[in-house]
């Protein structure tokens, strides 16, 4: 199969997801409040997006003002915040050596330790969405090898779909062994900037993906079991979230406007 991520962008009720969370997205970056004020935007989508992807990593219960307000405590967030505030700066690595803005990605998710950044060589224990035993360490190597090849190769697949496998993949692989989920939604974010759909990384997917509740882990065990079924669901379910982001993103550019 020549084009992997095209062949997924085929699958039943994928376009019609993408096409729809393709509209909000645009609908969100033609805010008029964009033009003055896209960096203030962003920054609160950073910090909506870590609080969130913390969340669904297991993270300690914080309010977003906490957030704001550097008040959390908890490593799962404060790594999630360290991600964010570095994403513009890994957007090259990610298209030319998406590997090793993984790695990156892991560093600063998982803090100071000799193991963060390499894929793991043990096993692991760590299962935030209870999605029952991960890979092997070799099978870690190889998808990790060949995800990275595809990445860096030619697609006709729209962005969203891109970034839909990417995630289900870090997600199923557990490639680190701690903090995976919060990097894998942090590669969502690195393809949307790179392939054009949310250069400014406005929208917050994450809190789409809080929104739709127990949904993300049953899109994920679709995906994880591997039927073309399974990974369209999660698919239209990424493509769902991401639409529910670029709402929530909508929703901050009109509290903008009244200040």
């Amino acid at each position: 199969m020549s084009d992997p991520f095209a062949h997924v962008a085929g699958l039943p009720g994928v376009r019609e997801a993408v096409e729809e969370a393709r509209e909000s997205v645009d609908r969100l970056l033609g805010h008029r409040i964009l033009r003055r004020r896209s960096a203030e935007v962003s920054a609160e989508s950073a910090l909506r997006g870590a609080r969130a992807s913390g969340a669904l990593e297991g993270a300690a219960a914080a309010s977003l003002e906490e957030v704001r307000r550097g008040e959390v405590s908890d490593p799962l967030i404060q790594g999630a915040l360290r991600v964010s505030a570095s994403l513009g700066s890994l957007a090259g690595a990610w298209r030319s050596a998406p590997r090793q803005a993984l790695a990156r990605l892991h560093v600063l998710a998982a803090g100071a330790s000799e193991e963060v950044g390499r894929p793991r060589s043990v096993s692991v224990s760590s299962d935030p969405l209870s999605l029952g035993p991960a890979p092997s360490p070799s099978s870690v190597a190889a998808r990790l090898s060949a995800l990275s090849d595809l990445l860096t190769s030619p697609t006709e697949a729209p962005a969203i779909v891109v970034a839909a496998v990417v995630h289900g993949e870090l997600l199923a692989l557990r490639p680190f062994g701690s903090a995976d989920g919060i990097v894998a939604r942090a590669a969502v974010r690195l393809t949307l900037i790179d392939r054009g759909v949310d250069p400014k990384s406005l929208a917050v997917p994450e809190v789409g993906h809080v929104e739709l509740g127990s949904a993300y882990r049953e899109a994920m065990l679709a995906y994880v079991a591997g039927t073309p079924e399974g990974v369209a669901q999660w698919v239209r379910h990424c493509a769902e979230a991401l639409g529910l982001g670029a709402r929530d993103a909508l929703a901050v550019c009109e509290a903008f406007t009244r200040i």
